[in-house]
């Protein structure tokens, strides 16, 4: 039997595998079921559907008394807690993705060797469609602290309405943002041009995201330094490397399991800001600064 088949089989057919070798403990999670938005097509979107998580963890050797203590081994609430966190965090299209960031998230705890992920959809015909991967400690390294992976990055978000795209000292002023030291990600508007109206709201919705998408290049187009991105893993590795972001909203925003329902662009440049846990948002142009905001917020 392969590893994988291994890890969900009963334990007697793990045990005469293992015979003679020196297996880890293990401790699992099975049949555990939940709803989520999920999946690449269209008609996936907006409607929950039911997910069935089946989870092994191969955890490191306890080499001192347990003493009945729960803090001393590898709860399965981090179990669910790493599935409900990572089905939170945004709107993902594909099952192997989730698998990925779930895994991904149990490895960081000390204890955890090598994890088992299974997930199926269960409501997508008389039948279960699903992903299996394995995952190990040896894979993924444990970073030290102050390594890349888990140096904090706090940004600085700013707004730029079409005057400022425009303007002629762009540039200067891009170089003035640039050089107060965080990284740079840019937001704008849709530009001053007629859009169609759907006079429905979802449809609506796509068309005014696009829009703003539109004059996201148009402004990359006007300063070199400026690459446009759409995903939170883009723009993640664009800051680390000191890339000048624009930011295409129409995937995080439509993709946010809690995020913003309107379009106004100054309310998606806040809450990017605070998603983002930004140093401040910049806004620039005749527009009004939003109050309440969780990152410090100033007139360009």
């Amino acid at each position: 039997m392969s590893d994988i088949e291994l890890a969900f089989a009963h334990p007697e057919a793990r045990a005469e595998a293992s015979a003679g070798g020196n297996p880890r403990d293990r401790i699992s999670l099975r049949d555990h079921v939940v709803e989520a938005d999920i999946g690449a097509f269209q008609k996936e979107r907006g409607h929950k559907q039911r997910l069935r998580f089946n989870v092994v963890v191969e955890v490191r050797p306890v080499t001192e008394p347990l003493e009945d203590d729960v803090d001393r081994i590898l709860s399965y609430d981090r179990i669910t807690e790493a599935i409900a966190d990572e089905l939170a965090a945004e709107r993902l299209n594909l099952l192997e993705t989730l698998a990925e960031r779930v895994a991904e998230r149990i490895l960081a705890e000390p204890a955890a060797m090598r994890i088992f992920v299974r997930i199926e959809k269960l409501d997508v015909g008389p039948y279960a469609l699903g992903v299996e991967i394995v995952r190990s400690r040896a894979e993924r390294p444990l970073q030290k602290p102050g390594s890349e992976g888990l140096e904090a990055v706090h940004p600085l978000v700013v707004f730029l309405d079409n005057a400022a795209i425009h303007d002629a000292g762009l540039s200067l002023r891009l170089d003035q943002l640039q050089a107060e030291g965080p990284p740079l990600i840019l937001t704008v508007g849709p530009p001053d041009l007629p859009r169609p109206e759907t006079g429905h709201r979802p449809t609506q919705r796509r068309i005014d995201l696009l829009a703003i998408e539109q004059n996201a290049w148009a402004l990359a187009a006007r300063d070199p330094r400026c690459v446009v991105v759409a995903t939170r893993t883009e723009i993640d590795w664009a800051m680390r490397r000191g890339q000048m972001v624009v930011w295409a909203p129409s995937k995080l925003v439509l993709d946010a399991v809690d995020g913003p329902k309107g379009t106004d662009p100054v309310s998606l440049a806040l809450w990017l800001a605070e998603t983002l846990s930004a140093e401040a948002l910049v806004v620039h142009g005749k527009v009004a600064a939003p109050a309440g905001s969780r990152v410090p917020v100033r007139n360009g």
